[in-house]
C-alpha cells in the first residue's frame, strides 16, 4: 500500500521525484486543475512518469498542450476545458466528466490567481480571487464528488498567504470593505483550507479525505501581478519575522501536493493543512510564517463558508 511509505520523512527541499520514488501509479486516475503552467505542469509530469492517467483541466487548452508537450512516460495525459472564473464553464466541465463516468482516485485543485492589483470580477460577478480560487473549485469538485472513488483524496492548493486574512462572509466581494490585493488573496487561500476541512467532514464516512497544502515560495506565473519591488518587500517582511525565506524550485513546490495525495497517511492529513511534506502546526502570529492560523481549520468557520458558498453559486451540495 502507498500509505506504508508515509514513515519516510520528506521536507522543504524534497522534490516530486523524491516523494514518488519507486511508487507505481499505473492504477491511478487523477484530475489536476491548472495544467497550463508551473506547479500544474510539474504535477502532471511526475504523475504520468509514474504511470498515472492524468486529466488536466485548463482554461486555455492550446496553452496547456504546449506547456505539457514534453511530458512523457508510461502514464497518460488527457485534457478538459475549465475556466474557473466562469461557473458556466465549470459546470460544463463537470457535466463532461460526469457523462464519461470514469472515477478519480485523487483530485488536485491546483489552479489559481494571486494578488490581482485592482478589484476585478469573474464572469459571475464575484471578486476575482475568491471566485476563481475558491468558488470555481467549490462547484467543480462538489459536482464531480461522486466520481471520487471510496478511499480517494482531494488536495486543495492553499498558501501561507491564508495568514493575510480570514474569510469575510458578510462581504465576500469587497462591496463595503476596501479591496487590497493580498487581503483578497488571503481570503481565497483561507477558503481553500476551509473547503477541504468541510469536504473532509462530509465525505470521510466513505473513506474520502481532503487536505490543503502550501507549496512554498516558487517563481511561477502565479506571481505575474507583483512587481520586483513588491516581491522583495514580501521577502524582507518574512525574513524580518524570524523566518528564513528561500525560493523553492517548481519540483520542490509541487512535492507537498503529491505527498498529500499519494504518500501521506490519509487519516493524518484529512481535514488538515500541510507544508513542506508534513502536517502544519497551529501558529498564531502575524505575517507570513510557518504553520496554520486557527481560523483556517475551524470546523464552524468551514461550515459557515460552505453555506455561504452555496448561497453565492445558487446550488446545494
Amino acid at each position: 500500500m502507498i500509505d506504508t511509505i508515509a514513515a519516510v520523512r520528506f521536507g522543504a527541499e524534497s522534490t516530486t521525484d523524491d516523494v514518488l520514488d519507486s511508487i507505481d501509479l499505473s492504477d491511478k486516475r487523477v484530475l489536476v486543475t491548472g495544467v497550463s503552467a508551473g506547479l500544474g505542469v510539474e504535477t502532471a509530469r511526475v504523475l504520468v512518469a509514474h504511470g498515472a492517467h492524468v486529466v488536466g483541466a485548463a482554461r486555455d487548452l492550446d496553452k496547456a498542450r504546449r506547456a505539457t508537450a514534453a511530458i512523457d512516460g508510461p502514464g497518460k495525459l488527457d485534457f478538459v476545458e475549465c475556466d474557473l472564473g466562469s461557473l458556466a464553464s465549470v459546470r460544463a466541465c463537470a457535466d463532461a466528466l460526469n457523462a464519461k463516468g470514469e472515477p478519480f482516485d485523487v483530485v488536485i485543485a491546483n489552479a489559481g490567481v494571486m494578488a490581482v492589483p485592482e478589484k476585478r470580477e469573474t464572469a459571475d460577478g464575484f471578486e476575482m480571487q475568491f471566485g476563481t480560487n475558491h468558488l470555481g473549485h467549490f462547484v467543480l469538485v462538489n459536482r464531480i464528488a461522486g466520481l471520487i472513488r471510496d478511499g480517494g483524496r482531494l488536495v486543495n492548493l492553499s498558501s501561507a498567504g491564508h495568514r493575510y486574512s480570514d474569510v469575510d462572509l458578510g462581504d465576500p466581494n469587497f462591496e463595503t470593505s476596501e479591496y487590497t490585493p493580498f487581503g483578497a488573496y488571503g481570503r481565497s487561500k483561507t477558503a481553500n483550507i476551509l473547503f477541504a476541512v468541510e469536504f473532509d467532514r462530509r465525505h470521510r464516512e466513505r473513506g474520502v479525505r481532503a487536505t490543503a497544502v502550501h507549496p512554498g515560495g516558487i517563481q511561477t506565473e502565479l506571481g505575474r501581478h507583483m512587481s520586483e519591488g513588491e516581491l522583495q518587500a514580501l521577502i524582507d517582511q518574512i525574513n524580518q519575522s524570524g523566518q528564513s525565506f528561500s525560493w523553492k524550485t517548481i519540483p520542490q513546490g509541487a512535492a507537498t501536493s503529491v505527498w498529500a495525495g499519494f504518500v501521506a497517511d490519509k487519516d493524518e492529513v484529512g481535514g488538515r493543512y500541510c507544508e513542506d511534506c508534513h502536517v502544519a502546526e497551529l501558529s498564531e502570529g502575524e505575517g507570513i510564517r510557518e504553520g496554520v492560523q486557527a481560523y483556517a481549520i475551524d470546523p464552524a468557520n468551514a461550515g459557515a463558508l460552505w453555506a455561504k458558498s452555496e448561497e453565492m453559486v445558487g446550488e446545494r451540495f
